[in-house]
């Protein structure tokens, strides 16, 4: 990091005018050259590294873990801390943190695209591949860097780090982030300082050259003023104010993965979320087991806790309200787990068999009504077994709805009786029988609602991306002030094409009934209609759309692949810290543009005044080491620019970079610190009539004092004094200290 603040290119030209001194016999110039540019790389460094080391702090409060078997125990482990030989447990949602073999697995499919560039989930499990199998054809292997998208499975650890098929191919398959608003505007930033530069360089060098000035003295004046233009501290600045923005967001309970996302965040006009946990209280309550005919039911609560408490794969709060709910029923000892068929987002169901005391087995299956419908071809009724046919359809259909449009959430359950046997598979899930439903609420979170509207009062607009169903989803928008009547299915998304979505996005609140494959989709919708997106969300199917974004932002409780493909992670599942955020973001980079616009306007004014002065003047206005001088020495109070407060003004709508603004700014401010700068040179000639080295010294405390001054002006808008004075900078009075010395 040290030795990086010396591969600048500002540093370098400082570097070349040392070495041309010092090559013409001019060593105390290329000592103080010399000294200037290790002092500003030392001072750059020091903030750098200190950013660096609380952002590896920040980091460290959301490692990896990973479930391994070590000497029979299972035990949770850092990630990085998995060696060869670990007995490694995967389920649903995990990231994979090692190559390894499978030693067992159960309906285990595993998201690849990473190294082969499949878009679908490949199924893994135990056996043997060919030596020479290429990474896409070992179907008993896992890599690190892949994640597990269904089923279960146990690993024995083979290769880790370095070593791993993800590290010796990353440099060619890493997938490239996209360019922030932020970097973008710092790299077109860089342009406009390199061709103001070349232009003074090339223009003040030969009018020196005209004048009969010396070569080696006005090629240093060139480029010390080419220098002395540009901010050096700016990476330091930069670094220093991420890096205070991300404590603060740590303090609210907001930790950030990628420093660059803080600017996003602020700039953030959009935001698309999932309901649950973030709009809602997150803590489902089972309200109802009821039977197909809508009366509570013990066997149905029965049938249920089976299935959600002896289930291996993707854990979920759904199951977890299934098995802490209240009520009597037949003793679970008196059933035995035969086998189970995960979870995956294709099917939306989850089946689990158990052997009854009377040695059959019973196959219970839970999910989405619909895809659970799909399997059945009977309905348990008062009066037994019925062909499921359109009318039964029909009324369960219809209390679906109804319970939906109440705001709750419902299931389908459905059950077959088999001979015992021991393995069951997918296509045992058919002529099942239909014996009711499964009733969760879910309220709406306190405060919600008005939390919605702070985020609208400051330019965000929220739509909702969700799998539930129309009715629940309009249901609760209702309840927390968003509008329930532009609402997209999945199902109408399906049959738009990229235009047709490209021009609907913009008006739809509400997508429900949404694949995972389509909430990628909107995100790249909307980021075509130029909004800058934040994408919340914490489950397996949401990686791809977090990738996609402009801000990933998951929690801390998501599943392993989600947190790794967010930017952002919420200590808590909560849109108000979100809020708290996106002020912080704000804050940030209404700072870092304050040092923009102070630097870039004070030394363009300063730069324009030596370059005329020095057409006229008998003698250099500045010495070049004078110009590097007041250079550093005008930076180094805007290191207290990272702290500064922010008008309130300027939390109110997203902030986007205007290169053109800077522009604008740079130049008829800097025009206007000319006009002091012409004023003192006609006072120094014409009224004081000094010596050449005494207007040297004299402009260069007053070009010093102008610096500072312009700190103080440009940090607020207000015009008020007394609102300038009750919002002093942080360190004003060493800033003060500097000016009197």
């Amino acid at each position: 990091m040290f030795a990086r603040q010396f591969r600048s290119p500002l540093v370098l030209i400082l570097i070349f005018a040392a070495t041309v001194s010092a090559f013409v016999g001019e060593g105390q110039e290329a000592a103080i050259i010399g000294a200037i540019v290790l002092a500003s790389c030392v001072l750059s460094f020091t903030q750098e590294y200190g950013a660096s080391r609380a952002i590896d702090a920040l980091k460290q409060r959301i490692s990896r873990k990973a479930i391994v078997l070590r000497d029979g125990v299972e035990c949770s482990v850092a990630a990085e801390d998995i060696v060869p030989g670990d007995l490694i447990r995967l389920a649903a949602g995990n990231l994979i943190p090692a190559d390894g073999i499978i030693l067992d697995a159960r309906d285990f499919n595993v998201s690849e695209a990473v190294l082969t560039g499949e878009t679908f989930p490949v199924v893994k499990a135990p056996g043997r591949s060919a030596p020479e199998a290429s990474v896409a054809q070992r179907s008993n292997a896992v890599f690190t860097g892949t994640s597990v998208r269904s089923g279960t499975a146990t690993v024995l650890a083979a290769a880790t780090g370095a070593r791993t098929e993800f590290a010796s191919i990353a440099a060619a398959l890493e997938r490239q982030i996209p360019e922030t608003g932020f970097a973008r505007g710092i790299r077109l930033f860089g342009y406009l300082m390199t061709e103001i530069m070349l232009a003074i360089v090339i223009l003040v060098f030969f009018a020196n050259l005209m004048l009969h000035r010396p070569l080696i003295e006005s090629l240093l004046f060139s480029l010390a003023l080419a220098v002395g233009l540009t901010p050096e501290l700016l990476p330091a600045i930069i670094s220093v104010t991420l890096a205070r923005g991300a404590r603060a967001m740590a303090a609210n309970g907001v930790i950030v993965r990628r420093l660059d996302a803080i600017e996003n965040l602020g700039s953030m006009d959009v935001l698309c979320t999932d309901k649950t946990g973030t709009l809602t209280e997150g803590v489902i309550h089972l309200d109802g087991w009821l039977d197909v005919d809508g009366n509570p039911s013990t066997d149905i609560l029965l049938w249920a806790r089976l299935n959600a408490t002896l289930q291996t794969g993707l854990k979920n709060p759904l199951d977890e309200a299934i098995a802490g709910a209240p009520g009597e029923g037949a003793s679970l000892a008196a059933f035995t787990k035969v086998d189970e068929i995960p979870y995956d987002f294709i099917r939306k169901r989850l089946s689990v068999v158990v052997r009854t005391k009377d040695a059959e087995d019973l196959l219970i299956t839970k999910g989405a009504v619909l895809n659970v419908l799909e399997t059945c071809g009977f309905v348990s009724t008062a009066k037994g077994l019925e062909p499921l046919d359109e009318k039964q359809r029909a009324a369960i259909d219809e209390k679906f709805r109804r319970w939906s449009a109440d705001g709750y959430r419902v299931l389908g359950l459905a059950i077959r009786r088999f001979e015992s046997r021991k393995t069951f598979s997918r296509k045992d899930e058919i002529d099942l029988a239909f014996v009711g439903f499964l009733l969760f609420l879910d309220p709406p979170k306190e405060g919600v609602k008005e939390t919605l509207a702070e985020l609208a009062h400051r330019g965000i607009a929220v739509k909702v991306i969700s799998g539930d169903n129309r009715y629940v989803a309009a249901h609760l928008a209702q309840a927390v002030g968003l509008r329930a009547d532009r609402i997209m299915t999945g199902e109408d998304l399906s049959k738009l094409t990229k235009s047709a979505l490209f021009a609907g996005v913009q008006h739809t609140d509400l997508f429900v009934e949404i694949d995972p494959n389509q909430k990628e989709r909107i995100v790249q919708a909307l980021r075509s209609r130029g909004h800058v997106v934040g994408y919340l969300g914490d489950g397996i199917n949401d990686a791809p759309a977090l990738h996609e974004a402009d801000i990933g932002i998951s929690v801390d409780t998501a599943v392993d692949v989600a947190r790794e493909a967010a930017d952002i992670i919420l200590l808590k599942q909560d849109l108000g810290v979100l809020v708290s955020g996106v002020d912080d973001g704000r804050k940030t980079f209404a700072n870092t543009m304050k040092y923009i616009s102070i630097t870039t306007s004070a030394n363009f004014g300063n730069m324009i005044s030596m370059a005329v002065a020095s057409l006229f003047l008998p003698f250099l206005p500045l010495l070049a080491k004078q110009i590097l001088l007041n250079n550093f020495l005008s930076d180094v109070p805007s290191l207290a620019i990272a702290s500064d407060n922010v008008d309130a003004d300027q939390l109110l709508r997203p902030r986007h970079w205007d290169i053109r603004f800077v522009r604008r700014f740079m130049i008829s401010f800097g025009l206007v610190s000319s006009l002091f700068d012409f004023a003192t040179f006609a006072f120094l000639l014409f009224f004081a009539h000094v010596t050449e080295a005494a207007f040297q010294t004299a402009w260069f405390v007053e070009s010093l004092l102008t610096e500072l001054a312009i700190v103080l002006i440009v940090r607020t808008h207000r015009l008020s004094g007394r609102a300038v004075q009750a919002r002093c900078l942080p360190g004003l009075h060493w800033v003060s200290g500097l000016s009197r010395s």
